[in-house]
């Protein structure tokens, strides 16, 4: 596998999977997340982190990085900031 320039869609091998029911928080609905956006704080916990990204295909996130789901996308995203460095629209299905 190939390196993934982030924003450019799915990266090479990258295999979506079938996710658990998800709900949305209070307030929340879906949201078409953008690089360089800023994830509430709400998300940057660990009931909405992702850490099977070996089943879809991915590597690890780098050091300081979070998987983040988000309904149906995966979000890579920058803990200190809560920046999104990266996402994948239909990750879950």
């Amino acid at each position: 596998m190939g390196p993934h320039r982030p924003g450019s869609g799915r990266p090479p091998g990258f295999r979506p999977i079938h996710g658990s029911p998800w709900r949305y928080p209070s307030g929340f609905r879906y949201r078409r997340w953008g690089v360089g956006m800023t994830l509430p704080a709400i998300f940057l916990t660990s009931a909405y982190f992702f850490s099977n990204y070996y089943q879809m295909g991915l590597e690890g996130p780098p050091y300081g990085y979070q998987w983040v789901r988000y309904g149906p996308d995966l979000l890579l995203v920058q803990l200190a900031t809560g920046q999104v460095s990266d996402v994948i629209y239909g990750a879950f299905y």
